[in-house]
């Protein structure tokens, strides 16, 4: 089962190949002999998939209808909420947090037959591009496990390169799950903003948070998307379209399509990178698309306004936290000043101490209209130049990551770390879907990713083109050999 697709698994147990119960033994006996050494988990569900799995066995001994994800184990980032558990958020303030409700993609999942395996690692809150900014355990890549797997969700992006899962859920307010997708060897794709509920998602940007799916191949992530894409009257930014069908209407030609490449913001790539996105482009050529170059240039300025807009959200979202009815309260505090003060320094990790600062600031008397209003001012002519750049091609190329992964503690300076996401928060802040798919090996065998962009509300046209791409880049699918074998106790 080490190679099968998500899809593969599901029509194993359907057909009746496979049970449930041994589906979840698989994975769960790969977890414990090589989770250890990644710690891409920070809970595993060994009982509740085990009794979910026997029902579903059940189900189908009976014949009932099974959903579309029946039989797969799905593990999900520490920031969703599974009711009954613990969603900590990757921070000490949130440990003993119980989820008292089901978030919307949870409740999804589980309508269509998913098997909920277990909570993954990421940067605290979401505020990170390596997991290393985790308050409860350092995540490692399966390809190589002195670097990063990447963040903030590095620890679902591990889960599936370590084949614990044929997918996993992210969140993706910067490129959170595309860049630990890049870092990993795998498929990572961030859904058009409000095309998938935020209900149940512990905010951090709203105006730029957005769930995303971590899987193996592209017609995985779209058979997800046929899931998770659905209007929910609980979330206030959901978009009102009902569930598309992708896989069904999924061409197998890319001739014709226009892709552009913006060239000049791609100016300071490295060489190896810069290799590795031009042969790319070359391969989408030979599928018969047409290359043209337009004018993204305005993204030189996305990470300063990302920075301003992100942080600014992040300081009314986490001021909820204050030791009253979220999170650890201090034992030191003697007066409701210092329960305030002494819970979130207490609790609260350096970075998101950073973050809160920054955006209590752009966001204090007299600052305001300097930084954020004049930040959001610059997010609508962001919005803009994709949507003139939209005009003239059909999908935008780039790659994901200025670099592949890089090895944990190598980057010190905060700014240096943001500068990680350069090519991923401009689609967060125009609210467009991006996909990352594998595209080559560096000379020091890690992966590297290409990203595809559509136009907001174009989900289905990224994937479909990203499935045809996939099929003819040199990476396929490649399996970390640290993890590239059966687990001889199979059952």
């Amino acid at each position: 089962m080490l190679n099968y697709s998500a899809r593969e698994v599901r029509d194993q147990f359907i057909k009746g190949e496979r049970t449930a119960v041994s589906i979840s033994h698989f994975y769960l006996d790969r977890i414990s002999q090589f989770d250890p050494q990644i710690k891409a988990f920070l809970t595993v569900f060994n009982e509740k998939i085990l009794e979910q799995a026997e029902q579903l066995d059940k189900k189908r001994a009976l014949n009932q209808p099974l959903g579309k994800l029946a039989g797969i184990p799905i593990a999900i980032k520490d920031n969703i909420l599974i009711k009954g558990e613990i969603a900590t958020c990757g921070s000490k303030f949130l440990t003993n947090f119980r989820a008292p409700y089901n978030s919307t993609v949870v409740e999804l999942l589980l309508k269509e037959d998913a098997l909920l395996i277990g909570s993954t690692n990421l940067d605290e809150f979401g505020m990170g591009s390596s997991t290393e900014n985790s308050a409860l355990q350092m995540t490692y890549n399966p390809w190589n496990l002195k670097c990063t797997p990447g963040g903030s969700s590095g620890g679902s992006a591990a889960a599936v390169a370590g084949r614990f899962c044929p997918f996993a859920l992210g969140t993706d307010t910067g490129g959170s799950v595309r860049q630990p997708a890049s870092f990993c060897g795998i498929v990572g794709f961030k859904p058009t903003y409000g095309r998938v509920s935020r209900y149940g998602v512990v905010a951090y940007g709203s105006s730029l948070d957005q769930v995303g799916t971590f899987a193996t191949n592209v017609n995985d992530a779209a058979l997800m998307m046929e899931v998770l894409g659905q209007h929910c009257t609980k979330d206030s930014t959901s978009i009102p379209q009902g569930p598309e069908d992708y896989l069904s209407t999924f061409k197998n030609s890319i001739a014709g399509k226009k892709i552009g490449v913006p060239w000049k913001f791609l100016q300071t790539l490295t060489e190896e990178p810069r290799q590795a996105f031009e042969k790319a482009i070359d391969v989408i050529k030979s599928l018969g698309a047409e290359i043209i170059e337009v004018d993204l240039s305005i993204l030189e300025s996305s990470l300063a306004v990302y920075y301003i807009i992100a942080n600014a959200e992040a300081s009314t979202n986490l001021a909820r936290f204050d030791g009253i009815r979220y999170g650890q309260r201090s034992k030191s505090a003697e007066t409701l000043d210092q329960v305030y003060d002494f819970s979130k320094e207490e609790g609260f990790g350096q970075e998101v101490k950073r973050r809160i600062m920054l955006g209590t600031f752009v966001l204090s008397s007299g600052y305001q209209d300097a930084f954020y209003r004049k930040a959001q001012r610059v997010r609508t002519l962001i919005i803009k130049s994709y949507k003139d750049a939209f005009s003239k091609c059909d999908l935008i190329a780039t790659p994901v990551s200025p670099s592949a992964a890089f090895e944990i503690g190598a980057i010190k300076d905060p700014l240096q770390m943001y500068l990680e996401d350069i090519y991923t928060i401009g689609i967060n802040l125009a609210g467009l879907p991006a996909v990352s798919i594998p595209n080559c090996l560096t000379k020091d065998g890690k992966p590297m990713g290409l990203q595809l962009i559509g136009a907001q509300k174009h989900d289905r046209d990224v994937l479909q083109a990203a499935s045809v791409i996939e099929k003819v880049l040199p990476f396929q699918y490649a399996i970390p050999s640290f993890v590239n074998h059966e687990v001889k106790h199979d059952s």
